[in-house]
């Protein structure tokens, strides 16, 4: 159980690759904090992880699009004396589109969404990983960082900063044994993939099983990912076994980006 004695606090965990890894890191012996905006699905997502570790697993109910209250949420949390070793940032990327029509508060609200939001939660939590003397900060963003996708234009570009972000982040934090590291996860089997695939269907007509079949022949393995085959990616580089890995990108999209 290489997770056992560590405390995973993982972003966007009731469903699709939160989901998967707040459910894996459990399995491998970690306390889980989940975070997400609605209580319900957190409660259910809450009974859904193993505890045969003795963990007691928790949550905090955090919407994304308001910066200032998940600041004032985790305030709270680490007051009341949470230290985590792990954070997963992780949450939905924004509507598609070519970024020629994009309205400015697509971007304003995306940068918060996303990099704001991931600022706030490194500010709340590094201190407890340096006192830790372990952390892990791992990134869910997208393969766009290496290739932009079309249609994704806000996505393409806040995905981008923050990618940046982080390699600063690690640039600065490795000396206190915290590695930050971005997982790139491409096509994979989520509700935001299937979101997408509708939207194209009503605007062009392609019908959204014809949308995952060509997602798939793009990759050379000729299918899309599972959220569990990025997770396990995540898991890893919360492990100790990831403890000299350090500012890099890891795509998880079996070989569809074209760049090494």
């Amino acid at each position: 159980m290489e997770l056992e004695n560590k405390h995973a606090l993982v972003c966007g965990s009731t469903q699709g690759i939160g989901f998967a890894t707040a459910e894996l890191m459990a399995k491998r012996g970690a306390k889980v904090t989940l975070v997400a905006r609605t209580e319900d699905k957190l409660k259910n997502t809450l009974a859904k992880l193993a505890t045969s570790n003795g963990q007691v697993h928790d949550y905090l109910v955090a919407d994304f699009s308001q910066p200032d209250s998940l600041k004032s949420v985790l305030d709270a949390y680490v007051n009341a004396g949470n230290k985590p070793h792990i954070l997963v940032n992780n949450t939905g990327g924004p509507k598609g589109g070519p970024i020629i029509n994009a309205d400015i508060s697509e971007f304003t609200a995306t940068f918060n969404q996303h990099l704001v939001c991931n600022h706030i939660l490194v500010q709340a939590l590094y201190k407890g990983m340096q006192e830790n003397g372990y952390g892990r900060i791992i990134n869910v963003i997208s393969t766009s960082v290496k290739q932009p996708l079309n249609g994704l234009g806000v996505s393409n570009t806040i995905r981008g900063a923050v990618a940046n972000w982080s390699k600063t982040l690690a640039n600065e934090l490795g000396q206190f044994n915290i590695t930050v590291n971005n997982v790139l996860p491409g096509a994979t089997n989520t509700g935001r993939l299937t979101e997408i695939a509708k939207a194209k269907e009503s605007k062009t007509g392609v019908s959204v099983d014809q949308f995952f079949t060509d997602m798939a022949g793009l990759s050379p393995m000729q299918r899309i990912a599972e959220p569990s085959e990025v997770a396990e990616a995540i898991c890893f580089l919360a492990s100790p076994r990831a403890s000299y890995i350090n500012g890099i990108n890891i795509p998880v999209d079996g070989g569809r980006t074209k760049s090494l």
